[in-house]
């Protein structure tokens, strides 16, 4: 037998014992779940059984009390020891599956070697501290992924430690069964990434722990930096090396951090079902998920109706011919700049001396206090107050002259006709409260005046209420306006901006003052208006969030990410994008260099390149990165795979046929995720007309929210972050695909593609394929 036989036959010696010792906890922790639930249940059906209750007496009422919190108490423990063994129950059925992947056997200097098992959890020996599996997270763990057989180190909270790694071996392990394994040497051998990647792609994001590269290791274990910055090619593992880098944090700081403490900014809501179950694998409970979007139909939605992304997307894509269309692109880029960020900033000191606007506070279509008597009010108060604290103060003011007002409204005519109609409750009421005051002061109830002054001011009272809410909620101040005045007087805004405003301004403004009438606004005001809104009340800051991680950060302007950081003062972020993919009208922040690193400051920012591709074949790679510029930058990880086809058709009705039959052969040969990727929701929508009647699609809006196995057709910018086993592009013609502007969303849809990728063009291809070296694909 040779060594190898015997090394095999050895592991998987090692993996029968290992099984069978997670069969003891399994079975060890059902009983003790099946316990402890019982207790539990019990517990709350006699929960009140032992608990001595008697209110008659002081010293009852807190025997009472003290009785309610032990038991209380009692019954809290037992619900977390339900939990805490639910939780290890769940990591063992786990571990079942395959307990570890991974092997390194590592002398520390002085010491034996020692083998070192990883898995996505760790085991200890019953009734021994010998690990026969480290948590992939595990400092010595490091070694796995960064290490090379030599002399290595890795760092521990208590300091370096040296030795040197004698062997570095990986597996594949299905049950209690061993079906891959082998040696390797610097980085996680290309075997195993070959078997993961060849594989058909899923509905749902997996955990990559086995296969983390090197230079993902680096944004995983990244505990140092407060702006991590990754840029990385399409396919480069950028969300799984962010996801698992929760893991890895919520693991590290587990006294200190939970996940409830971190947040994604994920690109759609359907991108929020693709990544779920990542963390739940590893063992960890999902972090908090939201899009941009949501947050700002949070914060805006009842004064405005909201245009989304994709609707701005819509725009730009499809309405080049329309009207006003080089203004409001002008506009959008100008209104997500950082340069109206400054002016808007410029803006609010301006506020702090002047140009306060307003609304007057009326009552019973009477105005009770002016708009110019409120703004004489406001600068009245000491100009070192900053203006969110004036508005408070200014708030207190108005409620004191409210309160006023209604002291002399007690005798005016209306409130005499109110009273008439009062019920018997009310009635009942002012008795009540009339006795009370006739109690205190010794007096018998016989005061017909006083029960019609209680009246009165009760009636005053409820008719104020509104009035009284809306000043307390600050709507006296008049954002609407105040936003608004940015482009109704072309003065100021020269003034804010130095001059440097675009050339159609006038037209911008039009625009957006005619959208703010309608109450609406556009996606690139939305950002803005919030950011002078919070400037003017005060900033809803979120301090209990400790991480933010934003996908697709190449999408968002160098307005929201500044407006992000201030929403969340004590947060750290990741933003992970890919500038080849910033598909946004508006400038990327992945543009301008500085304009990450600036929020946080050089020294707490750092930038990781991801180079490597690991989507798609190595063919699909060629094709695509030749679309781009300083695309040759992008390196194929090496798995082989058909050439990218363009397929010429003549007319819309061979486009339908072509992909149908296509579809069908596909599926025939054990395709599961296929898409048809159209330009437009338009286009998608057509399409889908088009192929449904033959076969089973589903249309993939921008208000899908889960993620399924099938064939789908989905617009371009719906389609980031997601990938397929083939990918059929329903038109790459030049008609569709010809402006610059739509490079990078061209790219961006075929580079979803893991195995296989034809693209279909009715007349002329794209002239992005035509720029590429024509023996990238195949022309059919």
């Amino acid at each position: 037998m040779s060594g190898t036989d015997n090394a095999w036959q050895e592991e998987q010696q090692r993996v029968e014992y290992v099984a069978d010792r997670i069969e003891d906890n399994i079975s060890r922790l059902e009983r003790e779940v099946g316990s402890v639930r019982g207790d539990v249940v019990t517990m709350r059906k006699e929960f009140w059984d032992e608990v001595t209750v008697n209110f008659s007496e002081a010293d009852d009422v807190g025997e009472t009390s003290t009785s309610l919190r032990q038991q209380s108490q009692v019954l809290s423990e037992r619900e977390k020891s339900h939990q805490h063994a639910s939780a290890a129950l769940d990591k063992m059925k786990r571990l079942k599956q395959s307990p570890y992947f991974g092997r390194i056997d590592f002398a520390e200097d002085g010491y034996p070697a020692e083998p070192i098992y990883l898995g996505i959890a760790s085991l200890l020996e019953e009734g021994d501290e010998a690990f026969l599996i480290y948590d992939w997270r595990a400092p010595i763990s490091n070694l796995y992924y960064d290490g090379v057989p030599g002399p290595a180190s890795y760092e521990t909270p208590s300091g370096k430690i040296e030795g040197k790694m004698l062997l570095k071996r990986q597996f594949v392990i299905r049950g209690r069964e061993i079906k891959v394994m082998f040696d390797t040497g610097v980085t996680i051998g290309d075997e195993l990434l070959q078997q993961v990647l060849s594989r058909s792609s899923d509905a749902q994001m997996k955990s990559i722990v086995a296969t983390i590269q090197r230079e993902q290791n680096r944004i995983i274990r990244n505990d140092k930096s407060r702006m991590l910055i990754v840029q990385g090619a399409a396919g480069s593992g950028k969300t799984s090396a962010a996801l698992q880098r929760v893991a890895y944090l919520l693991y590290k700081h587990r006294e200190t951090l939970q996940a409830d403490q971190m947040i994604l900014f994920s690109p759609n809501p359907m991108f929020n079902s693709y990544v779920s179950t990542v963390l739940p694998e590893l063992g960890e409970e999902n972090m908090l998920q939201t899009t941009f979007q949501e947050y700002l139909e949070h914060r805006l939605g009842r004064e405005f109706q909201l245009e989304d992304p994709f609707v701005q997307m819509e725009y730009v894509l499809s309405s080049e011919e329309n009207e006003g269309y080089s203004a409001r692109i002008s506009g959008l880029r100008y209104k997500s700049s950082s340069s109206f960020l400054d002016a808007i900033n410029k803006y609010k000191a301006l506020l702090e001396r002047k140009e306060m606007k307003f609304r007057p506070l009326r009552f019973q279509g009477k105005e009770v206090i002016g708009a110019d008597a409120i703004s004489a009010a406001f600068y009245a108060f000491d100009p070192a107050i900053t203006l969110a604290n004036r508005c408070e103060l200014l708030k207190e003011w108005l409620l004191k002259e409210l309160a006023a007002f209604g002291k002399a409204e007690l005798t005016e005519p209306w409130v005499e006709e109110q009273i008439q109609l009062l019920d018997t409750e009310d009635y009942q009421r002012a008795y009540q409260r009339m006795r009370k005051n006739q109690q205190k002061k010794g007096d018998h109830f016989s005061d017909y005046e006083e029960e019609k002054t209680i009246l009165a001011k009760m009636v005053v009272s409820e008719r104020l209420k509104p009035l009284r809410r809306w000043v307390k909620s600050l709507r006296f101040v008049d954002v609407t306006k105040l936003y608004s005045q940015l482009f109704q007087q072309p003065e100021l805004m020269g003034e804010l901006s130095s001059g440097e405003l675009p050339e159609e301004w006038e037209a911008i403004c039009s625009q957006t003052l005619s959208k703010i009438k309608q109450g609406e606004l556009y996606y690139e005001d939305a950002t803005p208006f919030l950011y002078l809104k919070e400037m003017i009340l005060g900033f809803r800051s979120n301090t209990a969030i400790r991480h933010v991680i934003i996908d697709e950060a190449q999408d968002y302007s160098p307005f929201q990410l500044y407006f992000l950081k201030r929403l969340f003062p004590r947060a750290r972020m990741t933003a992970l994008g890919d500038l080849n993919q910033a598909i946004y009208a508006h400038a990327s922040v992945l543009q301008q260099s500085t304009a990450l690193t600036d929020l946080y400051g050089e020294a707490e920012s750092e930038l990781i390149t991801l180079v490597q591709s690991y989507r798609s074949t190595r063919e699909i790679v060629e094709f695509t990165r030749g679309m781009i510029y300083g695309g040759e930058a992008i390196v194929p990880f090496n798995r082989e795979g058909e050439k990218p086809e363009v397929r010429l058709v003549g007319d819309e009705t061979e486009l339908h046929g072509r992909i149908q039959g296509d579809i069908q052969a596909l599926r025939s040969d054990g395709y599961d995720m296929i898409a048809v990727i159209c330009k437009t929701a338009a286009e998608s929508l057509k399409a889908y007309e088009e192929l449904s009647a033959d076969l089973p699609v589903k249309l993939i809006k921008k208000t899908t929210l889960s993620f399924e196995k099938g064939i789908h057709i989905i617009p371009a910018y719906l389609a980031k972050g997601v990938e397929f086993d083939a990918v059929l592009i329903y038109d790459g013609s030049d008609r569709k695909y010809t402006r610059e502007t739509e490079r990078k969303l061209f790219y961006t849809a075929c580079t979803r593609a893991m195995h296989l990728l034809h693209v279909y063009s009715v007349g002329e291809p794209s002239r992005f394929i035509r720029e590429t070296d024509k023996s990238a694909y195949i022309q059919i």
